[in-house]
């Protein structure tokens, strides 16, 4: 069995959307799960609070 090139580039194109529609799909639950909420908050307010100043 011989696959032609217009096969195997279609084949590619589709693998990869899936492969890419499931990694946004991965990341937005993890940015958006219950759980990860206050590691979120935690990092958003750290950077404010920082006492050094900035650098000169």
């Amino acid at each position: 069995m011989e696959f032609s090139h217009e096969t195997l580039v279609a084949f590619a194109k589709t693998f990869g959307l899936f492969y890419l529609i499931a990694m946004f799909s991965v990341a937005v639950l993890y940015a958006f799960w219950p759980a990860n909420g206050k590691r979120f908050e935690h990092a958003a307010k750290s950077v404010l609070d920082d006492e050094d100043g900035p650098c000169r």
